[in-house]
Parts: structure tokens; sequence; C-alpha cells
């Protein structure tokens, strides 16, 4: 079996590609500057508990890096369908805050806005928005 890098082709592939190339990026920034992704995310480890820092190294970072190569090397359809679907329950978990925990700095406006547009991208293409 021969595997080669699927390279978008269509208007549709690449929204949904470049979601994904986003998501990557997020991720490899989140898993290599755990400390400035945690100030930007406002929180903030306590100097004497590294151990914390596993967590978005490991579960954010990771977890994006991962997600996002398999649908940039798989680019099936039902990859890309999990792709927004994920960024739109995290679009959906930004609501939720904003609207129950009265978090409505611009900070969560910006991670709402960024989750919208990465859960659309792809979502687009899949259900036939974009060719």
């Amino acid at each position: 079996m021969q595997f080669s890098f699927p390279w978008p082709v269509t208007q549709g592939e690449w929204l949904a590609w470049s979601a994904a190339a986003v998501t990557i990026f997020i991720g490899l920034f989140v898993m290599f500057m755990p400390r400035l992704a945690l100030r930007l995310f406002r929180l903030q480890p306590a100097a004497e508990r590294t151990e914390m820092l596993v967590v978005p190294r490991a579960i954010i970072g990771g977890f994006y890096i991962g997600f996002g190569l398999a649908a940039m090397m798989l680019a099936q359809p039902f990859i890309y369908l999990a792709l927004g679907a994920a960024w739109a329950v995290s679009a959906f978990g930004c609501a939720i805050s904003m609207l129950s925990d009265g978090a409505k700095a611009l900070y969560s406006w910006l991670f709402l806005l960024l989750s919208l547009v990465l859960a659309v991208l792809p979502l687009a293409f899949v259900m036939g928005f974009v060719a």
C-alpha cells in the first residue's frame, strides 16, 4: 500500500485543510510554549508546580496536533466533519461559559469567534456549501 499526502484541490478542501492547519498550529504553540499559552488563556500555574505543564502539553497540544494531522493526512470528509463538530462544541462551551459564568470579556468573544470560524471551515466543505 502506497501512502501519499493528499494535497487539497478544491476551494472547499482548502478551507477544511486550513482549519486543520490552524488546529495543528495551536497545538504546537501549546505544546512547545505552555507557559505563554496558559498566560494567554488567563491561567497561571504556580512556579513551583511545573508538573501542571503536563496537562496543556499532552491534552491540548498533543490532541490538537494529532487531530489536525489526521485530518490533513487522511483528508476524508468524516474526519473533517469530526474536526468541525469538535470546534463547534468548543464554541458551544464558550457560549455556555459566557452565559452562565458571566465570562463576557473581549478574550471570551475572540475565542468564541475563533472556534466558530474553525468549525465553519470544514463543515462548509463537508455539508456541500463550498465545493
